[in-house]
């Protein structure tokens, strides 16, 4: 339930549903990403685990970055989900740990991210195929694994977004790649030397992605149009009301998504190509690249040099956007090889180089495009 033609106007063919869902991720695979990212929220449609099993067997080259949050579901039950879709995609299947709220329930920041840890850390056991005996807070279990293993025989790679000190620290301990909203360059590169030094005193290496939106368009002009347009029949209303039905409306990064809107220019652009107006009308990554080609792929290049690897892109509506991309800036990324894969939505690319110190069930992962 996050296509619009218009923001904060919707449309029911572009609602969350089986048909409209798996026809962008058919396109996204036909076109040549490298991955689709599969989110996770109650009040959002269909549910994004049954959405992937069903899709697994619908696509023949895209992998599938399934948002998970921690605490749903019961530990070994949620592992042998994962392996069962794994298997049904051929290995493709890679987790995006969500550690917001569940519906219904209150924790403060400091359990949350307790319980994340906890189920990061047996959830990996449970897909590398190792028994469990762990005793925490949250997770009291004594089990052997499911018998349903992943295609690897080890945990996909585990991807993880998250910007108080809490949540930091659980990605720099138990994530493989960590995942950052849309901020300018500058801010990009101090969260990246954040999260290394805070990895380091765990003793290991992180690979660094970044969720934005994208718009590109074939001049810089008739780019800043189609975002002039997306915003045209916004009430604010309406955009607040979006706003503050996400489950992390208070967050750390939701607050910094606030502050970067609120610093940008009359015309929404907070520095050259990066467009804040799309955070009016929703929670989470509030901004976008917007340019033409050159400017696009030099954006993206600019976040590249300062470590980061990946790239999960997203535009409205989500198809057409999928197939500008892919005709103007896919071709002219420099896919080298990779240990863990790109993840789009349902646009991006991703450059990276090896990280020797993380776990095998990342390295041993083959490139795609």
């Amino acid at each position: 339930d996050d296509d619009y033609e218009y923001l904060g106007v919707p449309e029911t063919s572009l609602q969350s549903s089986w048909d409209h869902c798996s026809d962008i991720v058919c396109t996204a695979d036909r076109l040549g990403f490298d991955a689709v990212l599969l989110p996770s929220g109650y009040e959002l449609g269909i549910d994004a685990t049954a959405f992937a099993a069903a899709v697994a067997t619908h696509t023949e080259q895209i992998r599938l970055l399934l948002a998970v949050r921690m605490g749903e579901t019961w530990l070994p039950q949620l592992a042998r989900q994962l392996a069962t879709i794994d298997q049904m995609a051929g290995g493709r299947l890679l987790i995006n740990i969500i550690s917001s709220q569940i519906p219904g329930e209150e924790l403060d920041s400091g359990m949350r991210y307790q319980r994340t840890r906890e189920w990061m850390q047996v959830l990996r056991a449970l897909l590398d195929g190792t028994s469990v005996d762990f005793h925490g807070d949250f997770v009291d279990l004594t089990v052997d694994p499911p018998r349903a293993r992943m295609v690897s025989g080890s945990c996909p790679p585990l991807y993880f977004g998250g910007f108080s000190p809490a949540a930091k620290d659980t990605a720099a301990e138990h994530a493989d790649v960590f995942l950052t909203w849309p901020d300018t360059v500058a801010a990009v590169a101090d969260t990246v030397a954040d999260m290394r030094e805070r990895a380091d005193r765990f003793g290991r290496e992180l690979d660094y992605g970044l969720r934005a939106h994208v718009i590109v368009r074939d001049t810089e002009e008739r780019a800043r149009s189609a975002a002039a347009r997306l915003l045209s029949k916004l009430d604010a209303d309406e955009g607040e009301r979006i706003r503050q039905k996400s489950l992390d409306t208070h967050s750390a990064g939701v607050t910094r998504q606030n502050e970067l809107r609120e610093a940008a220019a009359d015309d929404g652009f907070v520095e050259a190509n990066l467009w804040t107006g799309v955070g009016r009308a929703r929670s989470g990554a509030g901004a976008a690249i917007v340019g033409d080609p050159d400017q696009v792929l030099a954006k993206l290049d600019a976040y590249r040099e300062v470590g980061v690897g990946a790239f999960i892109l997203s535009g409205y509506t989500h198809k057409a956007e999928a197939d500008l991309f892919a005709r103007h800036v896919l071709p002219r990324i420099d896919h080298r090889p990779l240990h863990v894969p790109t993840a789009v939505v349902p646009a991006g690319a991703t450059i990276r180089t090896a990280s020797p110190t993380r776990s095998s069930s990342a390295a041993q992962l083959p490139a795609t495009r």
